[in-house]
């Protein structure tokens, strides 16, 4: 079941975030401290009863055990100079739960967050992937998702 986040699911939310990050810091401990979480309880509490980040979820059938998340925040740069004034949906965060992987739970969050940027009048959908996770490069990829930009680093 795809559902927007409820306050019930922070326990679930916090479990995937331990994951994003050590997936992270396994593959740039020089970045990222591990194991560790984006946000609290706190802030997860706070941000699902706002407007401004729109947290869906993937739960298994008895809708107890949080399978899986996407942090979705609206973007846009109104009086910009240099960029158009369109509307983007930025997926922050998208992580499966390691015993869920290979069961499609990945694409239908993903294809939920589309959905859900369609409704809203989306111009398109962005996000961030790290080097170093190729695995999920290559899984955005495969639902037709193409590199928009690319950073670059020099560790001194």
């Amino acid at each position: 079941m795809i559902r927007r986040a409820e306050q019930r699911d922070i326990p679930g939310l916090l479990n995937l975030l331990v994951q994003v990050d050590m997936v992270h810091h396994n593959g740039r401990p020089d970045l990222f401290k591990g194991p560790a979480t984006k946000y609290t309880a706190e802030e997860l509490a706070e941000m699902l009863a706002g407007d401004g980040t729109v947290v869906f979820v993937c739960t298994d059938e008895s809708d107890t055990r949080v399978l899986g998340h996407a942090f979705c925040m609206m973007q846009q740069h109104p009086d910009d100079h240099v960029l158009t004034d369109i509307k983007t949906l930025y997926i922050d965060d998208i992580c499966v739960d390691e015993n869920a992987r290979r069961q499609h739970v990945g694409k239908r969050l993903y294809e939920a967050a589309l959905d859900y940027a369609r409704a809203c009048g989306c111009y398109n959908v962005t996000l961030n992937v790290w080097a170093c996770n190729p695995g999920a490069q290559a899984f955005y990829e495969s639902c037709g998702m193409q590199p928009q930009k690319i950073g670059m680093e020099t560790v001194l």
